[in-house]
């Protein structure tokens, strides 16, 4: 018994000394630790829709009444546009591009009715959305007619009827720095040029101005083209942007407002109308015919410059054109009044007390058929889109429209050969018209 005990007794002993040794569990580091369990999560409840809204528009009459007349939509078609719409759209945008900028509110009077500065945006909108989500000719044609007000001019002369012409943006050769060849300076706006707008001190002078410059503490008028050009008033003043090396070239940029000039590193430059010297303008013809230098027959474009080009003996004439123009430095060109590029074959100047400023218009007119050096061969008639992005200073009145032909040597010879009678069509939408495409562009 006493054997058995002890025997118990040394068992005990041995598990009490040999659990001590037993080896803790290996964890492996890879070994995911268990997930906490975790209550069901709630619900996610939808976010509360909150609607965006534009300020209400503040309307403000800005007294300006466009003497343009309600055609009715029987008397008109708008099928055959005869440019790519690409370049269409692109008119578009950038018209919309220039009422952003203004206040949504100014109304004026076309005809009878009030249209805002928003009416004249959102008539953009709907003609796009019609543009591009219509590819029937004839069911756009029923869209336009349904959704836009037309209006038309009352020409000059014969009813409804405008002279059409065109113009272009020329290419020159010239250098930032003056050589032998290139000496023929293209000036900024001088520091000291004074523009005075007469309005603002007798009321019925509003819209026009006076350009000089103070001497002895008097306004006088700003040098000519003969002071400038034949005396070199201003030259050595810092004022010259680039020498060019074509004196004809330079005068034509001078009536064209713009150009691309293209430096001896092949790289490009543009330039853009600024300011005038406030001169009355001449025309090249006027100043040959007034000399007998040419007959009437040759006045063209084609012919007179040629007649220039062919007789630098004769260059001093132009000085006979008192005007002279100031450029400026642009990256995309050329810009019109709007302060937006122009698109070739869709961009207008014209008399912004006529015709609204950025807003659509229809043409129809006969085009200049040409070969491939520039000679007509015939004629055709062409309807076009297009918008009013641009003025000039001798298109003036319900009766004259210039249109924008392109840039270089093909669109000269077209826009030198266009002088014709045609028709053009004003569209804005009717009243009734939703805002939904505003809010649609704004999503984009």
């Amino acid at each position: 018994m006493t054997c058995f005990r002890f025997f118990g007794f040394l068992v005990l002993i041995l598990l009490f000394l040999f659990s001590g040794c037993t080896p803790a569990p290996v964890i492996r580091k890879d070994t995911p630790k268990p997930m906490p369990h975790l209550a069901t999560p709630p619900q996610e409840r939808p976010p509360t829709e909150i609607p965006i809204t534009q300020p209400p528009i503040v309307y403000k009459d800005t007294g300006m009444i466009y003497p343009l007349f309600r055609v009715e939509t029987g008397e008109v078609s708008f099928v055959g546009d005869d440019l790519d719409p690409e370049s269409l759209v692109l008119a578009v945008e950038r018209s919309l591009q220039y009422y952003d900028r203004l206040n949504p509110g100014l109304q004026y009077r076309i005809g009878e009715t009030y249209y805002s500065v928003q009416d004249l945006k959102e008539s953009l909108l709907l003609f796009q959305d019609i543009w591009l989500n219509t590819v029937c000719d004839e069911a756009r044609n029923l869209k336009i007619l349904e959704s836009f007000d037309i209006y038309r001019s009352a020409g000059n002369g014969e009813p409804g009827k405008i002279v059409f012409t065109g113009y272009y943006e020329p290419v020159l050769h010239g250098s930032l720095e003056k050589t032998d060849r290139f000496r023929y300076p293209i000036y900024r706006v001088p520091d000291d040029a004074v523009v005075v707008y007469l309005g603002k001190f007798i009321n019925k002078y509003k819209g026009e101005r006076v350009i000089g410059r103070v001497e002895k503490g008097q306004l006088v008028p700003y040098p000519s083209r003969a002071e400038i050009d034949g005396e070199g008033i201003l030259a050595g003043k810092g004022l010259e942007i680039v020498w060019v090396d074509d004196p004809v070239e330079l005068f034509y940029l001078h009536i064209q407002g713009s150009g691309k000039i293209i430096l001896p590193d092949g790289k490009e430059m543009r330039v853009n109308f600024a300011q005038t010297n406030g001169r009355a303008f001449k025309g090249a013809s006027s100043c040959l015919l007034e000399n007998g230098k040419i007959t009437s027959s040759q006045v063209s474009h084609q012919k007179v410059k040629k007649y220039l080009q062919e007789h630098p003996e004769d260059l001093e004439l132009l000085y006979r054109n008192e005007s002279y123009i100031f450029f400026r430095v642009v990256e995309v060109g050329p810009v019109g009044a709007l302060d937006v590029p122009l698109t070739g074959g869709r961009s207008l100047a014209a008399d912004p007390a006529v015709f609204p400023r950025g807003g659509l218009a229809f043409i129809n007119l006969r085009k200049p058929v040409l070969d491939e050096t520039g000679n007509l061969l015939s004629w055709e008639p062409f309807y076009r889109f297009t918008l009013l992005q641009d003025t000039g200073g001798m298109i003036k009145g319900p009766g004259r429209i210039d249109l924008f032909c392109g840039s270089g040597m093909d669109a000269e010879h077209i826009a030198g050969s266009i002088k014709e009678k045609g028709t053009l069509y004003f569209l804005v939408k009717k009243r009734h018209q939703n805002r939904f495409l505003l809010l649609r562009r704004n999503e984009k």
